[in-house]
């Protein structure tokens, strides 16, 4: 969807509700995904992805138009309410194994699927460590980390969604980077 059909579709659901439905559809995964990397937990990143989407109904007349996409705006709501979570809930701990990684071999033989799942068992080892990692860093490091590299945003959306100015996710990631490649040494 480009970004004057976005538009449009948000207008339509500013004056309908149920249009806000397309909305969801689109972008629910997307936020979901997010909101699951930041919280390592399905069923905390259901209830905050749920959050997320009601905010931006009942607050769907205050978004303005700034040539960005509809979903910088959910991305900014979703952060904000990953971290009112944490705030909340400093204690608890999370285990990032319950985000699976399924195994699924491509070849037939029994060797080959052997070395297959090695394989998939190491990266699914590397990306635990990877995102054990990045959970220590503080909080304005992992969101700008986990939007870049696993959300794929473009600087200016970064800085959109955070609030912040290009320069300064700029040195977020870089500083962050320092910090998580530090960790993983």
């Amino acid at each position: 969807m480009d970004l004057i059909e976005e538009k449009e579709l948000v207008e339509r659901a500013r004056r309908d509700p149920e249009v806000f439905g397309k909305l969801y559809d689109q972008y629910y995964s997307q936020i979901f995904n997010y909101v699951l990397r930041r919280v390592a937990n399905i069923e905390i990143a259901q209830d905050i992805t749920s959050e997320v989407f009601l905010k931006a109904l009942k607050n769907l007349g205050q978004f303005h138009w700034r040539n960005i996409p509809f979903s910088s705006w959910l991305y900014r709501i979703a952060t904000n309410q990953v971290t009112d979570y944490f705030r909340r809930h400093k204690h608890e701990m999370f285990s990032l194994e319950e985000i699976p990684e399924p195994i699924t071999p491509s070849n037939s033989s029994v060797e080959s699927e052997v070395l297959e799942a090695e394989e998939e068992l190491r990266r699914h080892e590397d990306f635990l460590l990877l995102h054990e990692n990045i959970a220590k860093l503080s909080i304005k490091y992992q969101e700008a980390i986990t939007l870049r590299f696993f959300e794929n945003k473009q600087i200016k959306e970064i800085a959109e969604i955070l609030g912040k100015r290009e320069g300064t996710v700029k040195s977020l990631l870089h500083r962050g980077l320092e910090k998580l490649k530090k960790l993983m040494e």
